[in-house]
């Protein structure tokens, strides 16, 4: 049986796509059509992961995919799995460069500013195509630092630190401090 701290976020079961059981998930990754050849994923389901097979799916736009699941044969067995995450193991990830991460490995992770020291704690990294973005929680303020090599240190995995050097003034603007 596999535990969630085996395995990433895959994404969710977004809504019903038919009354014969078929929904639309939606693939929390970068690339979805990685995905298009999947024949299980796990889903929570009251804190357990569930293993479903996968019968059919098709990968649509903005990261949806159109999935039928062997033994969800009806509009009633469907509704039950709404908003339910989808889990796959970690080990079918493949291995990354030394300087490379996956988005959640980071979460929870503190960040250290350069010049300001701890300003929070890494919630998720927003993965917009043009400009993904640390979004970092400080104290209940959010700041989004652009997640590009020029503002990127280094991570520290044993400590679970991000260190970062935030674009001038950004950080100021988030706080409201005075220089």
């Amino acid at each position: 049986m596999f535990e969630k701290e085996d395995c990433f976020n895959l994404g969710s079961i977004a809504r019903l796509h038919s009354f014969k059981g078929e929904v639309s998930i939606f693939l929390d990754v970068d690339d979805p059509k990685e995905f298009k050849n999947l024949e299980s994923v796990f889903v929570e389901i009251d804190n357990i992961l569930v293993p479903f097979f996968i019968e059919s799916i098709q990968i649509r736009n903005k990261g949806f995919a159109v999935v039928r699941f062997e033994d969800v044969n009806s509009e009633q067995k469907a509704k039950r799995l709404l908003k339910k995450k989808l889990y796959l193991p970690l080990d079918i990830l493949p291995e990354l460069d030394e300087d490379e991460f996956y988005h959640f490995e980071v979460e929870g992770f503190k960040v250290v500013d350069h010049e300001h020291g701890p300003i929070g704690n890494v919630v998720k990294i927003l993965d917009h195509k043009t400009n993904p973005m640390f979004e970092i929680d400080f104290n209940g303020v959010e700041i989004l630092i652009p997640k590009q090599d020029r503002f990127f240190e280094r991570i520290d995995w044993d400590e679970e630190i991000v260190y970062l050097k935030a674009p001038e003034g950004l950080i100021e603007m988030y706080l409201n401090l005075d220089n």
